[in-house]
């Protein structure tokens, strides 16, 4: 492979829908409540696939550097791990896009607050760089929280709750319970894709000390924990819709779930971790048209 696409294959374009998932469907509900702005959508946009770069390339770094990423590892070959880029080389990346990151958040907030607006400008400048450590500090340094059981946990937050209500906020400057349901469905799904991960890297992870949730669990407990976490992520959908959306077209969303008990029924006869990096990409997939058929019927 040459140097230009491991360097493409280390953005890990296949998770960029996934990142926008929240984005959508807090828009989508600032769309319906008459607060949505163009400007703004497109900025949120993207500062949060920037985010996701960042967190793929500090990933990459984290684990390379670690030596997590190596030969016993079932996944797709990272940049680090092929010999092509060097530690120096991702840490350059990373910075720029830490620059480039600032100009954007800068530029989000500069569109969505008013310059009087003392406590939204910090508090979200503020949020803007906690997202950026915590992108980093997923696996980079002694105590990175990925290798402390906590990936999971950041997910949901991030994925799901600054995502959907963060988005949303941007646009109405208010916050609005009904956003919780949508919020844990779409984070359930996002800590969905981090639990396969792990699912499949158990091996690979316990000999680097690499301490995950599905570690914890082992195997066979660490896919109840995967059929819990899609199955709430519906729980979640389905209330949502019936209380605060309910019409006709809302059954749509029916659609959305079929892939995932699809998904859940497949990894119920998976015996083999290779196996699950398959199923990775499509539950990142599923996830993004899940969110975007949430969004029609909030928008129709």
């Amino acid at each position: 492979m040459s140097k230009s696409k491991v360097w493409i294959s280390s953005l890990r374009l296949k998770t960029l829908p996934l990142s926008i998932s929240g984005i959508l469907i807090g828009s989508a509900l600032a769309y319906t409540n008459q607060f949505f702005d163009s400007t703004i959508f497109i900025f949120a946009l993207l500062t949060t696939i920037s985010l996701q770069i960042l967190s793929n390339l500090a990933n990459d770094y984290g684990d390379g550097v670690k030596g997590t990423d190596n030969n016993n590892r079932i996944g797709p070959e990272r940049a680090i791990q092929s010999g092509l880029i060097s530690p120096e080389q991702m840490k350059y990346a990373i910075i720029i896009n830490v620059l480039i990151l600032i100009i954007l958040i800068s530029s989000l907030l500069y569109f969505s607050f008013d310059t009087n607006e003392y406590f939204n400008l910090f508090t979200f400048f503020l949020l803007g760089i906690l997202s950026i450590f915590s992108a980093i500090k997923y696996t980079v340094g002694n105590k990175a929280y990925g290798y402390y059981a906590l990936g999971d946990l950041f997910v949901l937050l991030f994925f799901g709750f600054l995502s959907v209500m963060g988005s949303y906020y941007l646009y109405s400057k208010t916050l609005d319970l009904n956003l919780v349901s949508p919020s844990l469905s779409i984070g359930l799904l996002s800590v969905a894709v981090i639990n396969l991960n792990n699912m499949r890297d158990l091996l690979s992870d316990k000999l680097s000390k690499k301490i995950t949730i599905a570690g914890i669990l082992g195997f066979k407990n660490s896919k109840k924990y995967h059929f819990i976490i899609l199955i709430s992520s519906i729980i979640f959908s389905i209330q949502f819709i019936l209380f605060f959306y309910y019409k006709p077209i809302s059954l749509i969303v029916i659609l959305s779930y079929i892939p995932i008990i699809s998904h859940l029924k497949k990894v119920y006869y998976i015996a083999q971790p290779e196996l699950y990096d398959s199923e990775l990409k499509k539950v990142a997939i599923l996830t993004f048209i899940f969110s975007l058929l949430h969004s029609l019927i909030i928008i129709i």
